[in-house]
């Protein structure tokens, strides 16, 4: 009876071997599949979507900010009596 019994037992030794000689092929079968998920593709996609209309919202801010600067500089050379791109009228001295 003893005997049956050790005989159905592995020991961690030839059960580690088996493990490392089947390891590698898993490894090489599992790194020819694709890196991405669809649901990482649309994360990536929603991610680059946002990052655009960043992008966009600061170039509206931006051409904002400088149209009110030229307003400002056109009243201003308005009043004091110039055009933008002139140079401004002194007093004479």
């Amino acid at each position: 009876m003893t005997a049956e019994i050790r005989s159905g037992l592995i020991s961690r030794r030839s059960a580690l071997a088996t493990l490392g000689m089947a390891l590698p092929a898993t490894i090489f079968a599992v790194s020819k599949a694709e890196a991405q998920t669809p649901g990482m593709e649309r994360r990536e996609e929603r991610r680059d979507d946002r990052r655009e209309r960043r992008e966009d919202r600061r170039d509206d801010r931006q051409e904002r900010r400088e149209d009110r600067r030229e307003g400002r500089e056109d009243r201003r050379d308005a009043r004091r009596g110039t055009t933008t791109g002139s140079a401004p009228i002194t007093a004479p001295k």
